[in-house]
């Protein structure tokens, strides 16, 4: 799996996603946004979304391993969170 792949698949399946999870907004952030992943890396994906249940959160998380074969971080974006880790995600990110 590459950065392609992945944001071929996210674009796929946006609006899917969009509706099931209340996402308004999708970003691939880490090492395969900056294509720096190896074997061990996990895929981070950052989401806007009103949903704070864990288990729906982690539903979305299982979601995306199943298609990706993959680890999967799942990082909530919200209005008050970390700075740096905000930061990180904007500057390197990838918006879908």
């Amino acid at each position: 799996m590459d950065k392609n792949e992945i944001l071929s698949y996210l674009k796929k399946h946006k609006n899917e996603l969009k509706k099931k999870y209340k996402i308004s907004q999708i970003v691939l952030f880490g090492s395969y946004a900056k294509e720096k992943a190896n074997k061990q890396s996990d895929i981070d994906i950052a989401v806007k979304t009103p949903i704070s249940d864990y288990f729906k959160l982690y539903e979305l998380k299982e979601e995306l391993e199943k298609a990706f074969q993959a680890s999967v971080d799942i990082v909530r974006i919200r209005d008050h969170m970390n700075h740096s880790l905000k930061k990180h995600i904007f500057k390197d990110g990838i918006n879908v």
